[in-house]
């Protein structure tokens, strides 16, 4: 059984189309459903992570005309910006690009994804230039006051990605870990959101191609091909959105021990247009690979599930003040990698607004305050010698499935409701 996109979407049009989350279908598969191409049209998707390959094309006014010729530094709150490539000679407009990994030099904790997040919120952002003429100024803007701001992805939403362990004797810093990586199999790092994943339920790309509509913050954009790296085995997206459309809330900097990091959210419909599309639909955490990584070496290690990561854990972190014993030193305040985590008045406070759902708090509070199961990693892993069965408690997610989830969910009502539109792709991607 074959459908097009165009029936699918004059389904929809009617208010006749079945349309389900990938997380609903899933529960249907475990509980034992048969779910076939009827039952359902449209499946959304979603996945809200850490992605490096994140950019952001930027034009704005900074000065009047003819008072300077060129931008040659060109720095955000400290993030550093390329100026160009178009040079707006003696037009006071500034055309720049911001790369998702930079980080500001006024702080060490504020990078690029901490800057978008706060354009977006409409904050002050302090614009710092010097030109040829080695002149230097300063203005203040909110993302009202520039007109033309677009955030890209030259490698978002891999078919999921992979879980990071330390075999080595020595801490890594990485980007992996929000602390020093502790050694000898100490703990777990995980990265992608599963069976709710966009690309884990298109793996062949039969419905996401170039031109495919999505939703990247909750900001409609597109699909433009495949991203860096991308492979038959392992594909990955580029797209992009209008800044100015975007949700703060799901969007971000993340502060790793190498630095800070971005994060980036995507919410794509899948219409269920042959078996194969959704065979891979259902396919839950339980069927889906978790390659394991030696993060000193970069090497495979292992492999386990996404049902480790994702099955029978807490998707949040449950949160009791009352249960803090006032440590000289709170840990979990200190490593947040989100900032999330506050006193007021002497009493914690939990910024929800902020928190990533990582869940590194709880394994750093001794008294409960934050609370969350993780789960392990098992599986068999050779790290230098033969191979042995392991359970490496995972100690933190570098991904979002609670908010992921919501995502899907709210594409859903979009698509029902008509306030998003699904259409079809250009091409397929090669």
């Amino acid at each position: 059984m074959q459908r097009t996109v165009e029936e699918i979407c004059s389904k929809i049009s009617r208010k006749e189309a079945v349309v389900m989350t990938a997380h609903e279908i899933c529960q249907l598969v475990r509980e034992g459903k048969d779910i076939r191409m009827e039952d359902v049209d449209v499946v959304t998707t979603a996945t809200r992570a850490i992605m490096s390959g994140t950019y952001a094309v930027m034009s704005f006014p900074i000065e009047a005309p003819r008072q300077f010729t060129r931008a040659k530094k060109i720095f955000l709150n400290g993030v550093p910006a390329f100026a160009g490539p178009c040079p707006n000679e003696r037009l006071g407009i500034l055309d720049l690009m911001v790369f998702g990994t930079s980080h500001s030099g006024l702080r060490p904790d504020y990078g690029a994804g901490h800057l978008f997040r706060d354009m977006v919120q409409q904050k002050e952002i302090e614009v710092s230039v010097i030109t040829d003429e080695h002149d230097t100024f300063t203005s203040g803007i909110t993302l009202d006051h520039v007109p033309f701001a677009r955030l890209f992805g030259t490698r978002h939403c891999f078919k999921n990605y992979s879980a990071f362990v330390n075999c080595s004797s020595e801490a890594v810093h990485t980007i992996f870990h929000a602390m020093g990586f502790s050694p000898e199999l100490s703990g777990a790092t995980v990265s992608g959101c599963g069976e709710i994943n966009p690309v884990k339920n298109d793996p062949l790309l039969e419905t996401i191609g170039i031109g495919t509509r999505f939703l990247m913050n909750g900001s409609e954009g597109f699909v433009i091909g495949d991203g860096t790296r991308s492979s038959a085995a392992k594909p990955n997206l580029t797209g992009f959105a209008d800044m100015h459309g975007m949700d703060p809330q799901l969007m971000g900097g993340f502060t790793t021990s190498s630095g800070p990091e971005c994060i980036v959210s995507w919410a794509i419909p899948i219409p269920v247009t042959s078996q194969s599309v959704l065979d891979a639909i259902k396919a839950t955490d339980e069927d889906i690979p978790l390659p394991v990584m030696d993060v000193a070496r970069r090497k495979p290690i292992g492999q386990a599930c996404y049902g480790d990561v994702w099955q029978n854990v807490d998707l949040d972190v449950r949160f009791d003040p009352s249960a803090c014993i006032q440590c000289t030193t709170c840990e979990a305040k200190e490593n947040c990698p989100m900032d999330a985590i506050h006193r007021n008045k002497g009493k914690l406070v939990l910024d929800r607004y902020l928190c990533f759902n990582c869940g590194l708090c709880s394994t750093l509070c001794p008294a409960g305050v934050f609370i969350a199961k993780l789960g392990n990693i098992k599986t068999k892993l050779n790290c230098y010698d033969a191979d042995s069965y392991r359970e490496v408690p995972i100690v933190l997610r570098q991904s979002d499935r609670k908010r992921a989830q919501k995502m899907a969910e709210e594409l859903k009502n979009k698509l029902m409701e008509g306030s998003f539109v699904m259409g079809q792709m250009a091409q397929r991607i090669k």
